[in-house]
């Protein structure tokens, strides 16, 4: 009796082509980054990145292949990278850029682990997972021997344990505030460094994009996550919690073009749908009802600013159709 195929899932489908796209866009930034980086300890690091990146597209092309699944487009070295532009970023941006890379994409490979059901594309994620996790400590190890590594607040040890005693617990808003719990300092600090490191990113994207539609956009955003990062600040603050550094100062003047607009619209856009999950995350973790309140009108923001982003992207023709169920009522229409 012959092995029977097993189709791919929706979600497997899915997060293989989600993966493809991330990859052949970061693959696009990598090379550049090492074309640009002059720090001997960071350039070893990145070239990981950019090898762990090929390898990746590589088995992914394997597996699209052997479903005669058609293989995204996505983005090229030829089209949406200028290797040869001076440089944009410093290393300081770059050593950061790898370590919030990896542990984004760290959090995605694990959900998609969690979804897959064939075993080769279990395999593929479980491979990638156990790459990344070598390659962070790698990224976190050079990061600490520098002095470069923003560490989350400490907190006091507790004499003993203890019980929430006052329905003062959740308020937030008027009368007195307690103060911020250790998984709401995480996901403030956490949110703030994000958003920061947004804004250096658009701000070299901005300077280098040539559309006023897209400058515009890309000014926009940063706008956008420099009041977010004011907002995270200030809560942090009112504990006497430091507030993380920023990284504006690590983006270069050139203004020569670097990357394609599609490929700038591509990251901005996906920044964006990070920031909702990681706000939807925190909300759901924050028990102070003022900082619930806080992460929902700031999701509305940037889910108004998604969807303009959207429609800038649709109207070029840089948008590619991610997997979708059939329109049955198209189907039906036809002759």
């Amino acid at each position: 009796m012959g092995s029977k195929h097993i189709r791919l899932t929706s979600a497997e489908v899915t997060s293989l082509w989600t993966s493809y796209m991330n990859e052949s866009a970061i693959k696009c930034k990598y090379m550049y980054l090492l074309s640009k980086v002059k720090d001997e300890e960071i350039r070893p690091l990145v070239q990981q990145a950019l090898d762990i990146t090929q390898g990746n597209l590589t088995t992914l092309k394997e597996i699209f292949n052997n479903e005669k699944y058609p293989i995204p487009h996505g983005f090229s070295s030829n089209q949406d990278v200028d290797v040869s532009a001076p440089s944009l970023y410093s290393d300081l941006y770059v050593l950061n850029y790898l370590h919030m890379a990896a542990q984004i994409a760290l959090q995605g490979y694990s959900l998609n682990l969690s979804l897959a059901v064939r075993k080769d594309v279990y395999s593929y994620f479980n491979e990638c997972i156990a790459q990344l996790t070598t390659f962070l400590r790698e990224v976190k190890e050079l990061l600490l021997s520098e002095g470069l590594y923003i560490k989350s607040p400490f907190l006091p040890m507790p004499d003993n344990i203890d019980f929430v005693k006052r329905q003062s617990f959740l308020t937030g808003f008027l009368g007195e505030k307690r103060p911020l719990l250790g998984i709401e300092i995480t996901n403030l600090y956490n949110n703030f460094q994000r958003n920061a490191f947004g804004v250096a990113t658009l701000i070299g994207f901005s300077q280098v994009a040539q559309s006023k539609e897209v400058v515009n956009f890309l000014v926009r955003g940063k706008e956008i996550a420099k009041k977010h990062c004011e907002y995270f600040g200030l809560v942090l603050a009112e504990d006497d919690i430091p507030v993380p550094s920023t990284w504006d100062t690590e983006v270069t003047e050139s203004t020569v073009p670097t990357f394609s607009e599609k490929l700038m619209m591509f990251y901005t856009t996906g920044l964006i749908a990070l920031s909702v999950g990681y706000y939807g995350a925190s909300m759901g973790m924050s028990p102070r009802r003022d900082l619930g309140v806080l992460y929902g009108r700031l999701s509305a923001e940037i889910l108004i600013y998604a969807e303009d982003g959207a429609n800038i992207m649709i109207k070029n023709g840089w948008l590619e159709q991610p997997p979708k169920a059939p329109d049955r009522d198209e189907l039906i229409k036809k002759d």
